[in-house]
């Protein structure tokens, strides 16, 4: 078992570890999803991975990288390399079609609800990245789909100097902000620019990114969520 990372909880009590998860895990992996799931008000926010779809990512088709309490699983984190089809996410972000091979999809992330709060999800993110860089994969851009009311997901991504680049139904109907990043590269720079729109303003986030702004941040205001719209700077 080869352990690329130990910590420890906010109790400062339990230590977990995390590891490579191979096609061996998958039980444990979706168990935890419907751990999870349960534990959603709304089963919309999450569009979740069916055991096929483990399976392909397991067999060679991407990176899982799991965080272990002894041998329970309490978080794990994905990269997928997707199919290029008609719902390719580097087709909403602009992309050519020569350059779709170059995308790898930031997957399904899924902490035990019991453990959250430990900033596991923000811990296997920087894991995950390195772990792609170490195998020195050919990728260039980092996509993902986060439903527009899923805080801590839109939170995780603009942590990760993530931007959304397109607002717009994907996966049968679903209402998804698309975020993307080029891989290691500096985040970019905003032009002083800015302006910031509540989230349940739909048709207003769109009218922007379709004039080629990017939400590039997020803000609570008297209660309220708002998304921080800029001009990308080159």
């Amino acid at each position: 078992m080869e352990v690329i990372f130990e910590g420890s909880l906010c109790n400062g009590q339990e230590t977990f570890y995390v590891i490579p998860l191979s096609i061996i895990h998958i039980e444990k992996i979706l168990d935890l999803q419907e751990i999870v799931i349960d534990a959603l008000e709304d089963k919309d926010m999450l569009q979740p991975l069916s055991r096929e779809e483990f399976a392909y990512i397991l067999n060679g088709n991407g990176l899982m990288i799991g965080a272990f309490l002894d041998e329970k699983l309490i978080a794990f984190r994905a990269l997928l390399v997707p199919v290029i089809d008609e719902e390719h996410l580097g087709l909403d972000i602009g992309l050519a079609e020569e350059d779709l091979k170059k995308v790898i999809y930031q997957e399904i992330s899924n902490v035990h609800p019991t453990y959250r709060g430990n900033r596991l999800q923000q811990t296997l993110a920087t894991l995950i990245m390195k772990e792609l860089a170490r195998k020195k994969l050919a990728y260039s851009y980092l996509c993902c789909t986060v439903a527009p009311y899923n805080i801590p997901s839109l939170k995780d991504k603009f942590a990760q100097g993530m931007h959304i680049a397109a607002l717009k139904e994907k996966y049968g109907g679903r209402l998804r902000y698309i975020f993307t990043k080029k891989i290691d590269e500096p985040c970019e720079k905003s032009l002083d620019e800015k302006v910031k729109l509540n989230i349940k303003d739909i048709k207003g986030q769109q009218e922007l990114l379709a004039f080629n702004w990017k939400g590039t941040g997020m803000e609570v205001q008297n209660g309220e969520y708002w998304i921080e719209y800029s001009r990308i700077g080159k």
